[in-house]
C-alpha cells in the first residue's frame, strides 16, 4: 500500500509548494540510483519519494489528494456505497447489465465511478513520476542527449531539444510508475535546470555577451573574434567605441520555434592590470591636447 506522501516527504501537511519542492529535491539528491548503484533498498525509497512528489507538486493532485479523492497512488478512491446501492436496485429479479443506462458491461461502470484510470478487467493505470535533472546552458541552448537512471534501475535516453528553457518539464511516455492488472505506465516527468554559463546569458531567445576589448582597438577599430553558442565568429569593432556600446550579431541567438534569436554584445575597455610608461606618457600627451570632457552634458543638465 503505498505511504502517506507527506510523511514519505517528511513535510507537514500545511507545508507550501516551495517547501514540498525542496524537500523532494534534498531526498531525491541523497536516494538517486545514479548515486547508489544496485542498492535495491534505496531505489525502493527513491521510487517512493519521487510518487509522494507526484501527488503533492501538482496543486491539482494535492488538492484532490486532501479531500480523499485520489489516495496516496493518485488513483480514484472507490465509493462501494454507491455501488451496492446501484447494484441492488433490481434485487429479487434477473440484473442485465446490459440493459443499465446503456453500460455495455460492469467494467465501464465502474470506469464512469473511478475515473479515467479504470479499465476493463481491473486494469489500472501507473501513476506519472516527476524528476529533476540540471543540463549545462550550451547543452539547452543547442540540444544534446542524457542518460538517466529510473527508480527501476532502467537507463533511458532525454532528448534535449535545442532553446529549452530553464524549468521546463518535459514529458516521456510510458516511463513512469508501472500500470496495475495490465494497465499501461504512467509517464516521467522531467523538469530541467540549466546551469549558468561564464560568457552567455539569455535573453528570450536573444544571446547577451560583454566583450572586453583594449584601448586601442576601441580607439583605431579592429576585427576580432567573438565567441557565440555556435562557435567564434569574426565580428568589426568600429572606430572609437565607448564602453557600454552594444552591437548586434543577427541570427546568432537561441533558435526557437518561435524564430531565432541573435547575439548582442556590449564592449567593455579593458586596461592592463599595470599600466606602461608609454600608455601613461600617451594619456598625458592625449589629454594636453585634446580638450575632451566626457562629462561636459551631464553637468549641464544639473
Amino acid at each position: 500500500m503505498p505511504h502517506d506522501p507527506y510523511k514519505t516527504l517528511g513535510v507537514e501537511k500545511t507545508a507550501s509548494q516551495d517547501e514540498i519542492k525542496k524537500a523532494y529535491r534534498k531526498l531525491a539528491k541523497t536516494l538517486h540510483p545514479d548515486l547508489n548503484p544496485g542498492d535495491a533498498g534505496k531505489q525502493a525509497q527513491f521510487q517512493d519519494v519521487a510518487a509522494a512528489y507526484d501527488i503533492l507538486g501538482d496543486p491539482e493532485k494535492r488538492r484532490r489528494f486532501d479531500a480523499g479523492e485520489i489516495d496516496a497512488s493518485g488513483q480514484e478512491r472507490a465509493e462501494p456505497k454507491f455501488y451496492h446501492q446501484y447494484a441492488s436496485q433490481d434485487a429479487g429479479r434477473r440484473y442485465d447489465p446490459r440493459g443499465a443506462q446503456g453500460y455495455e458491461d460492469m467494467s465501464d461502470i465502474f470506469s464512469d465511478l473511478f475515473g479515467r484510470g479504470f479499465r476493463r478487467g481491473g486494469a489500472m493505470r501507473g501513476a506519472d513520476l516527476r524528476y529533476n535533472v540540471d543540463v549545462e546552458f550550451l547543452e539547452a541552448a543547442r540540444g544534446a542527449k542524457r542518460v538517466l537512471t529510473m527508480p527501476d534501475g532502467n537507463r533511458i535516453e532525454l532528448a534535449i531539444p535545442a532553446g529549452l528553457k530553464d524549468g521546463q518539464t518535459l514529458r516521456l511516455r510510458g516511463k513512469g510508475a508501472p500500470g496495475q492488472g495490465g494497465g499501461e505506465a504512467g509517464d516521467a516527468l522531467v523538469t530541467v535546470g540549466v546551469r549558468p554559463h561564464p560568457v552567455f546569458t539569455r535573453e528570450g531567445n536573444d544571446i547577451e555577451v560583454e566583450l572586453p576589448i583594449t584601448v586601442d582597438e576601441a580607439v583605431l577599430g579592429a576585427r576580432i573574434d567573438v565567441p557565440t553558442i555556435s562557435g567564434l565568429v569574426t565580428m568589426t569593432i568600429p572606430k572609437g567605441v565607448s564602453s557600454g556600446r552594444r552591437l548586434r550579431l543577427k541570427g546568432k541567438g537561441i533558435a526557437a520555434r518561435s524564430g531565432t534569436g541573435d547575439q548582442n554584445v556590449r564592449l567593455k575597455i579593458v586596461l592592463p592590470e599595470k599600466v606602461s610608461p608609454e600608455l601613461e606618457e600617451l594619456a598625458r600627451t592625449w589629454k594636453e591636447h585634446a580638450g575632451f570632457d566626457p562629462r561636459k552634458q551631464m553637468r549641464r543638465a544639473t
